[in-house]
């Protein structure tokens, strides 16, 4: 079986948000694992989810519906909270680049919950 055939899909958008929901997972892991005792609990929850919801879209799972529902509205939210925290205390020196990476994070969430909405019946 060739690499090519392995991760064929019949629509390159799934692809593109299963790859985005698995760096974001590990991401999202990566932050709770290294600073264990600093970082809530959460943010290694919603990377778990990231990563499970990722093999359910790649895989077009009828299951990977509600998690991308779901993740959307979890991560609007902690993305939202983050960024005004971040905005308002300053409390990673101002960084425009986290600022701007939380916003395309939130807007890619968007996105893919947009397209897992009208693409719903697609999943088996």
């Amino acid at each position: 079986m060739t690499l090519k055939s392995r991760f064929d899909t019949k629509n390159p958008m799934v692809l593109l948000f299963s790859v985005f929901y698995i760096i974001v997972g590990i991401i999202e892991v990566g932050y709770w694992a290294i600073e264990i005792f600093a970082a809530p609990p959460h943010i290694g929850i919603l990377g778990i989810l990231s990563l499970i919801t990722a093999y359910g879209f790649f895989r077009m799972k009828k299951w990977s519906v509600p998690l991308v529902i779901g993740l959307f509205f979890l991560g609007i939210t902690f993305g939202a909270v983050t960024l005004n925290t971040s905005l308002v205390l300053q409390t990673f020196g101002g960084a425009p680049l986290f600022n701007t990476a939380l916003i395309a994070y939130m807007i890619i969430l968007l996105v893919a919950f947009i397209y897992t909405i009208t693409k719903r019946e697609d999943f088996n």
